[in-house]
């Protein structure tokens, strides 16, 4: 994909997969935008294929891993039955799924694995979060003129950036403690209230916005969507605090849903001039009505940040944690480096798994596929 720097596979997790059996190849220059050189990889005992030879290597894989959704082509050239890993935004992305059902390819999708104690090791959307809010703290930091911290000089007290971070899942609690370690005072909203104690155990202070367990979050965790007079008093409750703020990280979420309008063009109007939003949810339509994807623009005064893809703006670590994350999801499909066993009984092979055997069949993504026909 444009813009696109990770890989999903480190010279660290191709030796450990070469050691379990599995032959490994690696497409020439796959890593070198994350600083992992072909000449790596071919130590760690992968087999370097040529770009233009890429097609006849992916029909003859049984297993083809990326960071983002395939490419029609590239479906095209796999053989039925083989395996695909990847980000593969199944709710945004029919085409794909039907060609992926169509081409009888087992699809696993990392970021429907389940949160259970079992999938920690393979959680790729946790560890991909991890990077993009400590980016979007820095990123805030860096844009708003002035200092993070208190500090006392010869010409006076600076007092401490004031920071807001919307959502206190993975990405959340990171920008938290990232703005935190930098100086800032910094106030989390969340509207799961079990939230409050991580937040709290970072120093932040959290603001409990009175919805009871059940009714916010799923039995997964996640975030639930909620009805419009809910989100209409969510954002009377941050309007008390985004006045005075000098940075709001938004990071509100609802997977295969639209991202909750949260802040609003009235609040920006209130916001200081020369404040800054990061709007980490731009790619599922963001949490601010002014923001504009993959793009930094100043309105009102205030600097809105819609950059997309922030874990591809660290790509050493971010290739480093997700091909981790790969090669543990492949300890369990492929235990022995000889045998695929893809258990559709297993939790986390059933959660993940968006195609198999010709047919869609993760429940979520088949209805709205028909929802969408």
């Amino acid at each position: 994909m444009s813009g696109e720097t990770r890989v999903a596979a480190t010279p660290e997790t191709v030796g450990k997969l070469v050691k379990s059996g599995l032959t490994v190849q690696v497409e020439s220059q796959a890593g070198t935008a994350a600083s992992f050189l072909d000449a790596a990889f071919t130590a760690a005992g992968a087999q370097i294929i040529d770009t233009a030879g890429w097609k006849a290597a992916i029909g003859q894989a049984d297993i083809v891993i990326k960071v983002n959704k395939p490419s029609t082509d590239e479906i095209s050239a796999m053989k039925a039955g083989a395996v695909f890993m990847g980000f593969l935004q199944p709710f945004a992305s029919a085409d794909i799924v039907q060609k992926l059902a169509d081409g009888k390819i087992s699809a696993l999708a990392m970021e429907l694995l389940p949160r259970i104690t079992r999938a920690q090791r393979m959680d790729a959307l946790s560890a991909m979060s991890t990077v993009a809010g400590y980016k979007a703290a820095l990123l805030a930091a860096n844009s708003i003129g002035r200092f993070m911290p208190m500090l006392t000089t010869a010409a006076g007290t600076i007092s401490p950036a004031k920071a807001i971070v919307i959502g206190a899942g993975v990405a959340g609690l990171q920008a938290m403690a990232t703005a935190k370690r930098l100086g800032a005072v910094v106030t989390a909203f969340d509207t799961r209230p079990a939230a409050g104690e991580q937040v709290k155990s970072l120093g932040c202070n959290f603001v409990d916005m009175q919805v009871s367990h059940d009714q916010a979050q799923d039995a997964g965790g996640y975030a639930k969507e909620q009805s419009a007079e809910f989100y209409k008093q969510e954002q009377d409750i941050l309007r008390k605090y985004s006045k005075d703020a000098d940075i709001i990280i938004s990071t509100a979420l609802i997977p295969g849903k639209k991202a909750p309008v949260l802040i609003t063009e009235e609040m920006v109007k209130e916001m200081k001039p020369g404040s800054v939003i990061v709007d980490m949810s731009v790619e599922a339509g963001g949490n601010c009505t002014l923001s504009e994807l993959g793009k930094t623009v100043v309105k009102h005064g205030v600097t809105l940040i819609g950059v997309t893809n922030l874990p591809a703006t660290m790509p050493v670590h971010a290739s480093q944690l997700y091909a981790k994350t790969v090669l543990a999801f492949l300890g369990l499909i492929c235990p022995d480096g000889k045998a695929l066993k893809l258990d559709p009984n297993d939790e986390i092979i059933k959660g993940s798994m968006v195609t198999h055997q010709g047919a869609v069949v993760h429940p979520a993504v088949k209805d709205a596929l028909a929802k969408g026909k």
